[in-house]
Protein backbone atom coordinates (compact mmCIF):
# COMPACT_ATOMS: atom_id res chain seq x y z
CA UNK A 1 0.00 0.00 0.00
CA UNK A 2 1.55 3.35 -0.99
CA UNK A 3 1.80 6.21 1.45
CA UNK A 4 -1.78 7.22 2.06
CA UNK A 5 -3.07 10.73 2.14
CA UNK A 6 -6.58 12.02 2.60
CA UNK A 7 -8.31 12.62 -0.70
CA UNK A 8 -7.46 16.10 -2.02
CA UNK A 9 -11.10 16.65 -2.87
CA UNK A 10 -12.13 16.50 0.80
CA UNK A 11 -10.36 19.17 2.77
CA UNK A 12 -9.73 18.59 6.47
CA UNK A 13 -9.96 22.35 7.03
CA UNK A 14 -13.71 22.03 6.50
CA UNK A 15 -13.90 20.41 9.91
CA UNK A 16 -12.74 23.58 11.64
CA UNK A 17 -14.37 26.29 9.55
CA UNK A 18 -17.32 28.37 10.69
CA UNK A 19 -17.91 29.98 7.30
CA UNK A 20 -20.39 27.26 6.46
CA UNK A 21 -21.86 26.15 9.77
CA UNK A 22 -24.40 23.87 8.12
CA UNK A 23 -21.46 21.77 6.90
CA UNK A 24 -20.25 21.29 10.45
CA UNK A 25 -23.64 20.85 12.08
CA UNK A 26 -22.53 23.06 14.99
CA UNK A 27 -19.93 25.72 15.67
CA UNK A 28 -19.48 28.15 18.53
CA UNK A 29 -17.61 31.44 18.76
CA UNK A 30 -16.36 32.93 22.02
CA UNK A 31 -15.61 36.62 22.48
CA UNK A 32 -13.70 38.15 25.44
CA UNK A 33 -16.23 40.42 27.13
CA UNK A 34 -17.88 40.73 30.55
CA UNK A 35 -21.18 39.24 29.39
CA UNK A 36 -20.46 36.78 26.62
CA UNK A 37 -22.69 36.22 23.64
CA UNK A 38 -22.47 32.90 21.88
CA UNK A 39 -23.87 32.05 18.50
CA UNK A 40 -24.43 28.43 17.69
CA UNK A 41 -25.61 27.13 14.32
CA UNK A 42 -27.08 23.79 13.33
CA UNK A 43 -28.44 22.44 10.08
CA UNK A 44 -31.79 24.10 10.58
CA UNK A 45 -31.69 26.60 13.44
CA UNK A 46 -29.61 29.39 14.86
CA UNK A 47 -29.95 30.60 18.41
CA UNK A 48 -28.07 32.81 20.84
CA UNK A 49 -27.35 32.02 24.48
CA UNK A 50 -25.97 34.41 27.09
CA UNK A 51 -23.67 33.45 29.90
CA UNK A 52 -22.25 35.21 32.95
CA UNK A 53 -20.12 32.44 34.47
CA UNK A 54 -16.94 34.54 34.47
CA UNK A 55 -14.70 34.77 37.57
CA UNK A 56 -13.92 38.24 38.85
CA UNK A 57 -10.13 38.28 38.78
CA UNK A 58 -7.70 39.48 36.13
CA UNK A 59 -7.14 36.05 34.61
CA UNK A 60 -10.67 35.91 33.24
CA UNK A 61 -10.71 39.46 31.97
CA UNK A 62 -7.70 39.36 29.69
CA UNK A 63 -7.03 37.56 26.45
CA UNK A 64 -3.29 38.12 26.80
CA UNK A 65 -1.44 34.84 26.36
CA UNK A 66 0.23 33.19 29.32
CA UNK A 67 3.92 34.06 29.37
CA UNK A 68 6.68 31.49 29.67
CA UNK A 69 5.12 28.87 27.39
CA UNK A 70 6.81 27.82 24.18
CA UNK A 71 3.78 27.90 21.90
CA UNK A 72 5.88 26.52 19.03
CA UNK A 73 6.65 23.32 20.90
CA UNK A 74 3.49 22.22 22.67
CA UNK A 75 3.25 18.53 23.47
CA UNK A 76 0.70 16.48 25.36
CA UNK A 77 2.04 16.97 28.87
CA UNK A 78 -0.62 18.20 31.33
CA UNK A 79 -0.31 21.92 32.04
CA UNK A 80 -2.37 23.26 34.98
CA UNK A 81 -4.53 26.22 33.93
CA UNK A 82 -6.53 28.76 35.93
CA UNK A 83 -9.99 27.28 36.42
CA UNK A 84 -11.98 24.07 36.34
CA UNK A 85 -15.74 23.60 36.31
CA UNK A 86 -17.47 21.44 38.93
CA UNK A 87 -21.10 20.39 39.24
CA UNK A 88 -22.49 17.79 41.63
CA UNK A 89 -25.53 15.55 41.87
CA UNK A 90 -26.83 13.49 44.80
CA UNK A 91 -29.17 10.54 44.71
CA UNK A 92 -31.91 10.89 42.13
CA UNK A 93 -31.54 14.67 41.89
CA UNK A 94 -30.57 16.42 38.68
CA UNK A 95 -27.29 18.23 38.16
CA UNK A 96 -27.43 21.91 39.12
CA UNK A 97 -25.44 24.83 40.54
CA UNK A 98 -22.21 24.27 38.67
CA UNK A 99 -19.34 26.63 39.43
CA UNK A 100 -15.90 27.63 38.26
CA UNK A 101 -13.22 26.90 40.84
CA UNK A 102 -9.47 27.49 40.84
CA UNK A 103 -7.81 24.51 39.20
CA UNK A 104 -6.63 22.05 41.82
CA UNK A 105 -7.06 18.66 43.39
CA UNK A 106 -10.42 17.12 44.13
CA UNK A 107 -11.19 14.91 47.11
CA UNK A 108 -12.56 11.40 46.58
CA UNK A 109 -13.76 8.87 49.10
CA UNK A 110 -11.71 5.64 48.88
CA UNK A 111 -15.08 3.83 48.66
CA UNK A 112 -16.13 5.86 45.60
CA UNK A 113 -17.57 3.84 42.74
CA UNK A 114 -15.19 5.37 40.21
CA UNK A 115 -12.15 4.13 42.14
CA UNK A 116 -13.56 0.70 42.95
CA UNK A 117 -15.70 -0.16 39.94
CA UNK A 118 -14.69 2.27 37.21
CA UNK A 119 -18.04 4.05 37.08
CA UNK A 120 -17.08 7.00 34.95
CA UNK A 121 -17.37 8.62 31.51
CA UNK A 122 -14.91 10.92 29.77
CA UNK A 123 -15.27 13.20 26.77
CA UNK A 124 -12.73 15.21 24.82
CA UNK A 125 -12.96 18.23 22.55
CA UNK A 126 -10.84 21.21 21.55
CA UNK A 127 -11.02 24.98 21.36
CA UNK A 128 -9.23 26.68 18.46
CA UNK A 129 -8.16 30.30 18.15
CA UNK A 130 -8.76 31.95 14.78
CA UNK A 131 -6.84 34.77 13.14
CA UNK A 132 -9.43 37.32 14.29
CA UNK A 133 -8.74 36.24 17.92
CA UNK A 134 -12.10 34.51 18.29
CA UNK A 135 -12.19 31.02 19.78
CA UNK A 136 -14.10 28.21 18.10
CA UNK A 137 -15.52 24.96 19.48
CA UNK A 138 -16.25 21.93 17.30
CA UNK A 139 -19.73 20.43 17.83
CA UNK A 140 -19.85 20.47 21.66
CA UNK A 141 -23.51 19.41 21.64
CA UNK A 142 -22.48 16.09 20.11
CA UNK A 143 -20.11 15.47 23.01
CA UNK A 144 -22.87 16.33 25.47
CA UNK A 145 -25.24 13.87 23.83
CA UNK A 146 -22.61 11.14 23.71
CA UNK A 147 -21.91 11.62 27.42
CA UNK A 148 -25.61 11.21 28.21
CA UNK A 149 -25.80 7.99 26.18
CA UNK A 150 -22.71 6.61 27.89
CA UNK A 151 -23.90 7.62 31.34
CA UNK A 152 -27.19 5.80 30.85
CA UNK A 153 -25.32 2.63 29.90
CA UNK A 154 -23.45 2.53 33.22
CA UNK A 155 -26.26 3.77 35.49
CA UNK A 156 -25.28 7.41 35.92
CA UNK A 157 -27.24 10.65 35.64
CA UNK A 158 -25.71 13.23 33.33
CA UNK A 159 -25.94 16.98 32.73
CA UNK A 160 -28.37 18.06 30.06
CA UNK A 161 -26.86 18.90 26.69
CA UNK A 162 -27.41 22.60 27.39
CA UNK A 163 -25.73 22.31 30.80
CA UNK A 164 -22.82 20.52 29.17
CA UNK A 165 -22.34 23.13 26.45
CA UNK A 166 -22.68 26.08 28.83
CA UNK A 167 -20.15 24.50 31.19
CA UNK A 168 -17.68 24.00 28.34
CA UNK A 169 -18.09 27.62 27.25
CA UNK A 170 -17.65 28.89 30.80
CA UNK A 171 -14.49 26.85 31.32
CA UNK A 172 -12.93 27.93 28.03
CA UNK A 173 -13.84 31.56 28.68
CA UNK A 174 -12.29 31.51 32.14
CA UNK A 175 -9.10 30.01 30.72
CA UNK A 176 -9.04 32.01 27.51
CA UNK A 177 -5.45 33.16 27.94
CA UNK A 178 -4.36 29.52 27.69
CA UNK A 179 -5.78 29.03 24.18
CA UNK A 180 -2.72 28.73 21.89
CA UNK A 181 -2.27 31.22 19.03
CA UNK A 182 -3.69 30.26 15.61
CA UNK A 183 -2.02 27.18 14.13
CA UNK A 184 0.13 26.67 17.24
CA UNK A 185 -2.04 24.14 19.04
CA UNK A 186 -5.37 23.74 20.80
CA UNK A 187 -6.97 24.11 24.17
CA UNK A 188 -7.88 20.54 25.05
CA UNK A 189 -11.14 20.24 26.99
CA UNK A 190 -11.71 17.22 29.20
CA UNK A 191 -15.22 16.71 30.63
CA UNK A 192 -15.43 13.98 33.27
CA UNK A 193 -18.47 12.35 34.84
CA UNK A 194 -17.64 10.11 37.79
CA UNK A 195 -19.34 8.21 40.57
CA UNK A 196 -18.01 9.93 43.68
CA UNK A 197 -20.22 8.39 46.36
CA UNK A 198 -19.21 5.59 48.73
CA UNK A 199 -20.22 2.03 47.81
CA UNK A 200 -18.96 -1.40 48.74
CA UNK A 201 -21.36 -3.71 46.94
CA UNK A 202 -21.64 -3.52 43.16
CA UNK A 203 -24.26 -0.77 43.03
CA UNK A 204 -24.39 2.62 41.32
CA UNK A 205 -22.92 5.53 43.20
CA UNK A 206 -25.24 7.69 45.35
CA UNK A 207 -23.30 10.82 44.36
CA UNK A 208 -21.77 12.09 41.14
CA UNK A 209 -19.34 14.79 40.01
CA UNK A 210 -19.28 16.45 36.60
CA UNK A 211 -15.94 18.18 36.08
CA UNK A 212 -14.23 19.98 33.21
CA UNK A 213 -10.58 20.94 33.01
CA UNK A 214 -8.57 22.33 30.11
CA UNK A 215 -4.92 22.38 29.07
CA UNK A 216 -3.01 23.65 26.01
CA UNK A 217 -1.76 20.88 23.72
CA UNK A 218 0.01 20.35 20.42
CA UNK A 219 -0.35 17.52 17.93
CA UNK A 220 -1.26 14.06 19.23
CA UNK A 221 1.70 12.52 17.42
CA UNK A 222 5.05 14.26 17.70
CA UNK A 223 5.59 14.35 13.94
CA UNK A 224 2.50 16.50 13.37
CA UNK A 225 0.23 15.74 10.43
CA UNK A 226 2.58 13.43 8.54
CA UNK A 227 1.35 9.89 7.75
CA UNK A 228 1.46 7.44 10.65
CA UNK A 229 2.55 3.81 10.66
CA UNK A 230 0.24 1.25 12.25
CA UNK A 231 0.55 -2.39 13.25
CA UNK A 232 -2.46 -4.69 13.54
CA UNK A 233 -2.85 -6.15 17.03
CA UNK A 234 -3.74 -9.86 16.92
CA UNK A 235 -4.00 -10.79 20.59
CA UNK A 236 -5.54 -7.82 22.40
CA UNK A 237 -9.07 -6.64 21.68
CA UNK A 238 -10.41 -3.22 22.51
CA UNK A 239 -14.03 -4.28 23.05
CA UNK A 240 -16.42 -7.23 22.94
CA UNK A 241 -20.05 -7.50 21.80
CA UNK A 242 -22.43 -6.51 24.56
CA UNK A 243 -19.75 -4.54 26.38
CA UNK A 244 -19.05 -0.82 26.58
CA UNK A 245 -16.93 -0.30 23.47
CA UNK A 246 -19.47 2.12 22.01
CA UNK A 247 -19.24 4.59 24.91
CA UNK A 248 -16.44 6.62 26.43
CA UNK A 249 -16.19 4.55 29.58
CA UNK A 250 -12.98 5.38 31.43
CA UNK A 251 -11.92 1.73 31.47
CA UNK A 252 -11.87 1.42 27.69
CA UNK A 253 -8.56 3.21 27.39
CA UNK A 254 -6.78 1.07 29.96
CA UNK A 255 -7.72 -1.89 27.75
CA UNK A 256 -5.56 -0.62 24.87
CA UNK A 257 -2.57 0.72 26.79
CA UNK A 258 -0.64 -2.55 26.51
CA UNK A 259 -1.29 -2.93 22.78
CA UNK A 260 -0.38 0.67 22.08
CA UNK A 261 2.76 0.46 24.21
CA UNK A 262 3.87 -2.69 22.37
CA UNK A 263 3.27 -1.01 19.01
CA UNK A 264 5.29 2.04 19.95
CA UNK A 265 8.09 -0.10 21.38
CA UNK A 266 8.31 -1.79 17.97
CA UNK A 267 8.60 1.53 16.15
CA UNK A 268 4.98 2.06 15.13
CA UNK A 269 2.83 5.04 16.02
CA UNK A 270 -0.15 3.01 17.21
CA UNK A 271 -2.02 -0.29 17.02
CA UNK A 272 -5.09 -1.12 14.96
CA UNK A 273 -7.50 -3.51 16.70
CA UNK A 274 -9.62 -6.28 15.22
CA UNK A 275 -13.01 -7.64 16.26
CA UNK A 276 -13.04 -10.06 19.19
CA UNK A 277 -15.27 -12.67 17.50
CA UNK A 278 -13.59 -13.40 14.17
CA UNK A 279 -10.30 -11.57 14.68
CA UNK A 280 -10.33 -10.40 11.06
CA UNK A 281 -12.52 -7.32 10.84
CA UNK A 282 -11.20 -3.82 11.53
CA UNK A 283 -12.48 -1.94 14.55
CA UNK A 284 -10.45 1.05 15.77
CA UNK A 285 -7.06 2.49 16.48
CA UNK A 286 -6.39 3.14 20.19
CA UNK A 287 -8.02 6.57 20.08
CA UNK A 288 -9.37 6.97 16.55
CA UNK A 289 -11.72 5.58 13.91
CA UNK A 290 -10.35 4.12 10.68
CA UNK A 291 -11.36 4.82 7.05
CA UNK A 292 -10.40 3.30 3.69
CA UNK A 293 -10.72 4.91 0.27
CA UNK A 294 -10.95 2.87 -2.93
CA UNK A 295 -11.73 4.71 -6.16
CA UNK A 296 -14.67 6.96 -5.22
CA UNK A 297 -15.86 4.83 -2.31
CA UNK A 298 -15.02 5.47 1.33
CA UNK A 299 -15.66 2.69 3.82
CA UNK A 300 -15.39 2.52 7.58
CA UNK A 301 -16.33 -0.15 10.14
CA UNK A 302 -20.01 -0.01 11.00
CA UNK A 303 -21.07 0.96 14.50
CA UNK A 304 -22.20 -2.27 16.09
CA UNK A 305 -21.75 -1.77 19.80
CA UNK A 306 -17.99 -2.25 19.92
CA UNK A 307 -16.89 0.93 18.13
CA UNK A 308 -17.05 4.44 19.52
CA UNK A 309 -19.31 6.71 17.42
CA UNK A 310 -16.68 9.35 16.77
CA UNK A 311 -17.88 12.90 16.24
CA UNK A 312 -15.12 13.59 13.72
CA UNK A 313 -16.03 10.28 12.07
CA UNK A 314 -19.65 11.38 11.67
CA UNK A 315 -18.58 14.76 10.29
CA UNK A 316 -16.24 13.21 7.72
CA UNK A 317 -19.01 10.87 6.55
CA UNK A 318 -21.39 13.81 6.18
CA UNK A 319 -18.86 15.93 4.27
CA UNK A 320 -17.87 13.04 2.01
CA UNK A 321 -21.48 12.36 1.05
CA UNK A 322 -22.02 16.04 0.34
CA UNK A 323 -19.05 15.84 -2.02
CA UNK A 324 -20.66 12.87 -3.77
CA UNK A 325 -18.42 10.15 -2.43
CA UNK A 326 -20.09 6.83 -1.81
CA UNK A 327 -19.72 6.02 1.88
CA UNK A 328 -20.16 2.50 3.21
CA UNK A 329 -20.44 1.63 6.89
CA UNK A 330 -19.97 -2.12 7.08
CA UNK A 331 -17.67 -4.94 8.12
CA UNK A 332 -14.21 -4.19 6.73
CA UNK A 333 -11.75 -7.08 6.52
CA UNK A 334 -8.01 -6.85 7.03
CA UNK A 335 -7.41 -7.86 3.41
CA UNK A 336 -9.17 -4.73 2.17
CA UNK A 337 -6.47 -2.57 3.75
CA UNK A 338 -3.90 -3.81 1.28
CA UNK A 339 -6.09 -3.06 -1.74
CA UNK A 340 -7.08 0.44 -0.63
CA UNK A 341 -5.92 3.55 -2.43
CA UNK A 342 -5.77 5.53 0.80
CA UNK A 343 -6.25 4.96 4.52
CA UNK A 344 -6.81 7.59 7.18
CA UNK A 345 -7.99 7.89 10.76
CA UNK A 346 -10.17 10.41 12.55
CA UNK A 347 -10.71 11.44 16.14
CA UNK A 348 -10.81 14.36 18.50
CA UNK A 349 -7.21 13.79 19.57
CA UNK A 350 -5.66 13.04 16.17
CA UNK A 351 -7.96 15.20 14.03
CA UNK A 352 -7.82 13.81 10.51
CA UNK A 353 -4.58 11.98 9.84
CA UNK A 354 -3.30 9.94 6.87
CA UNK A 355 -1.93 6.45 7.38
CA UNK A 356 1.36 5.77 5.63
CA UNK A 357 1.75 2.05 6.29
CA UNK A 358 0.05 -0.86 8.03
CA UNK A 359 1.86 -4.01 9.12
CA UNK A 360 -0.03 -7.28 9.55
CA UNK A 361 1.66 -10.55 10.46
CA UNK A 362 4.97 -9.21 9.21
CA UNK A 363 3.52 -7.91 5.93
CA UNK A 364 3.71 -4.16 5.41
Amino acid sequence: MPNAQFSPTIHSSHLFSTRNPTLLHYSSALKPCDQLSFCMASRTTTFTARLKAIPSDTHSKTSELVKGINWDNLGLSPVPTDYMYVMRCSGTDEFSDGELLPFGKIELNPFSSVLNYGQGIIEGLKAFKKEDDSVVLFRPEANGLRMRVGADRICMPAPTIDQFVQAVKATVSANRRWVPPPNKGFLYIRPLLIGSGAVLSLTPSPEFIFLIYVTPVGNYFEHGAEPINLVIENDIHRAVPGGVGSINSIGNYAMVMKGRAAARASGYHDALYLDAVNNKYLEEISTANIFLLKDKTICTPALGGTILPGITRESVIDIARRQRFQVEERLVSVEELFNADEVFCTGNAVGLLPVGSITYQGKR
